[in-house]
């Protein structure tokens, strides 16, 4: 398979990743009916998803060993591998507690979004992290031109890429939110 068909992979993976965390959320204990264990549900699911990402684990140990690897990391790649590991951690935590603070009634002082918080939520991170990822991209290689041998193009797509993240959660669709009903005809 081609990095593309990875990627590809990849997003249909992430894109799907932030409703079902949020399904998952919204089945834990005192969520529905609302109860005093609501508050935890967020955490409960991340938990779970952290055994997940041990699961996935072992698959990719059996993979590396399927393919002849012997399995032996560098003091550099561990560091650095363990540093990305919790940066990564650190945003599906983070993500947790955006999804959950979305769901909250705006009368609670949550976004309001209810069960489609993740309408409102994945759009930012989405929008957001590959404009991140750019930024950090281009501080800790440039480019042999400098700043001035970037096509505008690129400055352009950030701009977009950042206005439609903005747009697509702002106008998210709120839970239990209906068109006005046309006025009765006399």
């Amino acid at each position: 398979m081609t990095w593309l068909n990875y990627a590809l992979m990849t997003v249909f993976f992430w894109g799907v990743y932030g409703v079902l965390l949020h399904q998952g959320r919204s089945f834990m204990p005192g969520v529905t009916p609302p109860g005093p264990e609501g508050a935890h549900a967020g955490l409960k699911a991340f938990l779970l998803v952290c055994v997940a990402y041990g699961i996935i684990g072992f698959v990719a140990y059996g993979v590396l060993k399927g393919r002849g690897s012997d399995v032996s990391f560098g003091a550099s790649g561990i560091t650095w591998s363990l540093i990305a590991g919790l940066a990564g951690a650190a945003g599906a935590f983070t993500l947790v507690l955006a999804l959950g603070a979305a769901a909250t009634p705006i009368i609670k002082g949550g976004g309001g979004f209810g069960p489609l918080a993740a309408g409102a939520v994945m759009p930012i991170v989405f929008g957001g992290a590959p404009i991140v990822n750019a930024l950090v991209t281009l501080i800790k290689s440039p480019p042999d031109g400098g700043l001035k041998s970037i096509s505008p193009v690129f400055f352009v797509g950030i701009l977009l890429a950042a206005a439609g993240g903005v747009m697509v959660a702002k106008f998210a669709p709120v839970a239990g939110a209906h068109a006005p009903a046309a006025p009765a005809k006399k």
